[in-house]
């Protein structure tokens, strides 16, 4: 490793830990909020268990809690964030030692743009470039490297794929093994990182690599199939494809039983819709005017196999995206799903400036590259700035309004980041209405419904003052509003709860 890039990974290192210093102090969103619920219970020695209900994927028939964790979002970010916990907490506490171990993977992001840019023609000079405007991140990544989810994670374990995958194409037995295992690793930070053992599958089929191909789907699938075996164990969740695939509304994905139907219409302008979405998210994640660049490189280095596996892949996966889950898209799934191709596309960036700026004359090539360099760093800025304004207000608010709901389990919107907020089990409010969320609120022994400004439609009526039998008048904190439970719940519900107590809501 050069003294150019290991000080050029100290000082992003630096960026880093200063953007979670004063930027990044807790979760922000649902999913990171999630994995850090999740992680502190399995470095506390209790599994992959959540004492909280996001969804009722995890909780399909009101299961009492804790429920098994992980039913819809893969389990490796949870696993490095409990790492941390388990080694730093009674130093850090627990969010800063999962933060910490975020960091330390992110610290790597440069060095391995560094390492994908040299093989595919890029000079010393130019992977350095790469490196920098991989750990900068631009305004998309660079809160990213620092959030408690997969972004670091699986950036590192994509680039990682495309450097073995480089060698197994040329019959190498063991970069075919190696090139398996970050498929099954990059599986398990992101369900759509199985789409990459489609590239195994192509060498499988050449004759000079089909040893290298074979060896690795097997790695892969044996990966895949032991976490897949664990949903079968826990008895899967039989509505799986209605609330990630045949979605009429997203709020349908957080009801207990989704009932929305779509006609062909709308199947169609949404999934247009969300291949136009994903095209603007990528280009945001490029900086637009890396695009330029970017297709340069690609056909500098178009003879090399990874960058056909690059290109391939990352068609496949925008295509997936919006036509297979078009409303989980556009709400953050393929963004996340860009961090494993990151790196690498700076990597393709560097080889394509450099060769785009090879006629110029040194001064013209210092002012390109240090300006390149300089609106990265500023978007950098503005994206943690963006990031502030995003999460942390709501979070402030969140905080604000905690001493106003009564003690005990509550339903709440977002139930992964109330947890974390309140310390304590909180359960989504079942997009399904009111009458649901009562049988969910006999189920769990909640004490108060919470409803913010964003809620689920079925509680527009509730939320402008509509009386409900079981609840009693609000108190409000700005634009929330606690809704006290009063007296039994009695209402017939269409659950049936294990263990079994019949159709009736008040459950002991």
């Amino acid at each position: 490793m050069s003294r150019g890039l290991i000080g050029l990974s100290l000082a992003l290192v630096a960026f880093r830990v200063l953007s979670a210093a004063f930027v990044v102090v807790q979760p922000g969103f649902t999913d990171a909020s999630y994995y850090v619920d999740v992680a502190r219970r399995l470095a506390h020695g209790q599994g992959l268990t959540a004492d909280f209900v996001w969804n009722f994927l995890e909780a399909p028939h009101l299961d009492p809690l804790p429920v098994p964790s992980h039913r819809f979002w893969m389990p490796l970010a949870t696993a490095v964030q409990a790492a941390g916990i388990a080694v730093l907490e009674p130093l850090l506490g627990t969010f800063r030692s999962a933060q910490a171990a975020i960091v330390a993977a992110a610290a790597f992001v440069p060095a391995i743009a560094y390492a994908a840019a040299r093989p595919i023609g890029a000079s010393s000079r130019a992977a350095l470039v790469a490196a920098a405007l991989a750990g900068l991140g631009g305004g998309a990544f660079a809160p990213a490297w620092v959030t408690l989810d997969s972004f670091a994670i699986a950036a590192l374990v994509g680039t990682m794929f495309f450097l073995a995958f480089a060698r197994a194409a040329t019959g190498g037995v063991r970069a075919g093994a190696a090139a398996g295992l970050f498929v099954g690793l990059l599986f398990l930070a992101r369900a759509e990182g199985a789409l990459f053992g489609v590239a195994l599958l192509a060498l499988a089929v050449r004759p000079s690599s089909r040893a290298a191909g074979l060896v690795g789907s097997a790695v892969a699938l044996a990966i895949g199939a032991a976490w897949l075996a664990r949903g079968v164990a826990l008895g899967g969740s039989p509505d799986l494809l209605t609330r990630t695939i045949f979605l009429a509304r997203y709020e349908d994905f957080f009801a207990i039983d989704p009932t929305g139907t779509v006609d062909l219409t709308t199947i169609v302008t949404t999934r247009l819709g969300a291949l136009w979405s994903d095209l603007v998210v990528a280009l945001f994640g490029l900086m637009a005017f890396l695009a330029f660049p970017l297709a340069l490189g690609v056909r500098s280095a178009w003879r090399q196999p990874a960058v056909r596996a690059f290109v391939g892949l990352a068609l496949l996966i925008y295509v997936a995206e919006g036509v297979v889950w078009p409303l989980h898209a556009t709400r953050g799934s393929y963004f996340h799903s860009l961090a494993a191709f990151y790196p690498f596309a700076m990597a393709l960036v560097a080889l394509g400036g450099e060769r785009w700026l090879a006629h110029r004359d040194q001064r013209g090539r210092q002012v390109a590259t240090s300006a390149t360099i300089a609106a990265a760093a500023a978007l950098a800025i503005f994206g943690l700035s963006t990031w502030d304004t995003t999460f942390n207000g709501g979070y402030r608010v969140r905080a604000d309004a905690l001493d106003a709901i009564p003690d005990g389990p509550f339903l709440a919107i977002d139930g992964a980041a109330w947890r974390w907020i309140a310390d304590r089990p909180v359960l989504v409010t079942p997009a399904d209405g009111p009458n649901a969320a009562a049988c969910v609120a006999a189920r769990y022994g909640v004490k108060s419904v919470v409803l913010e400004a964003a809620h689920f439609s079925a509680y527009d009526g509730l939320y402008r003052g509509e009386l409900v039998p079981w609840l009693g008048p609000p108190i409000d904190r700005g634009t929330i509003r606690i809704y006290p439970v009063s007296g039994d719940i009695k209402v017939l519900c269409a659950v049936r709860a294990l263990p079994d107590t019949g159709r009736e809501a008040a459950v002991p």
